[in-house]
């Protein structure tokens, strides 16, 4: 009896702990302490613009810039991926003309500056819903991502529209139907197939996300994509961010060390405590009243 149940026991604990040990760790980042991929979170423009006792709307004009400073930074750093999040689903609470505001700005910026970007070799693409958009802007989206589909520089990707747990939502229905259909067996589900599911595949996970404003929060960005992202946050407004805050912000990321969870190389000799040691450490923890 005994023996079964400690035989029950191994057999549960394997079945827990083989899919963290088969799962695929993060893919490195660019040689030279570059991140692969930089996502940024653009906060700030409405306080930038009571700040100067303007209407919000100023604010999000003056983004616009940033948007332009920023990209054609990336571009001349060699960045190959740049995700910003440009418009959430939570946005569409904010007043009535405020929305209607910024979606003439998008306009305005993709008939201005996708040929731009095409000229520079930079890919575009959109993450976020499509349903419901008016038909004008999805065409504008559409033949921007055609446009610049062979591009082999700079992959942009604006997230529009985009909630990451209704990203996340939704690619667990794509998989869930799959299921039902009988194409596929919900054993065999692993993170890989979640991530290929969704709005952002082909997009490597971030390495890097920086938001400025000032707050510390995702705000539902990115969230499956960045779980082992290193986060920058600035108290600078998005309007005012420019070049040499992304270059500031790739410097702070070149000086950390990422060990995904595990320990570097250098690290494993460095502990002096023998077996014993730590067998008596175990003792005084576990056998202490």
């Amino acid at each position: 009896m005994g023996v079964a149940l400690r035989l029950e026991t191994t057999k549960k604990e394997s079945s827990l702990t083989k899919p963290m040990l088969e799962s695929t760790p993060p893919e490195a980042a660019s040689p030279g302490g570059m991140p692969k991929h930089v996502a940024l979170i653009m906060d700030g423009n409405g306080r930038w613009a009571k700040n100067r006792l303007l209407p919000r709307e100023a604010g999000h004009v003056k983004g616009i810039a940033a948007v332009r400073d920023v990209v054609r930074a990336a571009r001349e750093l060699g960045l190959q991926y740049l995700t910003l999040y440009t418009f959430s689903t939570e946005n569409w609470r904010r007043p009535a003309s405020e929305v209607r505001h910024l979606m003439g700005l998008f306009r305005r910026y993709c008939r201005a500056d996708i040929e731009k970007l095409h000229r520079h070799n930079v890919r575009v693409r959109f993450i976020g819903a499509r349903a419901g958009l008016d038909a004008d802007i999805a065409e504008l989206i559409e033949s921007a991502e055609s446009l610049t589909a062979n591009n082999t520089a700079l992959n942009l990707a604006f997230a529009f529209n985009y909630g990451s747990r209704e990203e996340i939502a939704e690619s667990a229905r794509a998989l869930a139907r799959d299921v039902a259909a009988g194409r596929l067996d919900p054993e065999k589900i692993t993170p890989g197939m979640i991530g290929s599911a969704m709005q952002s595949a082909g997009i490597p996970d971030a390495d890097l996300v920086i938001r400025s404003g000032g707050e510390r929060r995702l705000s539902n960005f990115l969230l499956w994509q960045a779980a082992y992202a290193e986060l920058v946050f600035t108290d600078k407004l998005w309007p005012d961010f420019g070049a040499a805050d992304l270059k500031a912000a790739l410097d702070e990321f070149a000086r950390r060390e990422r060990r995904f969870g595990g320990v570097p190389a250098a690290s494993r000799g460095e502990c002096s405590l023998g077996e014993a040691a730590v067998r008596a450490l175990v003792a005084e923890v576990f056998e202490a009243d």
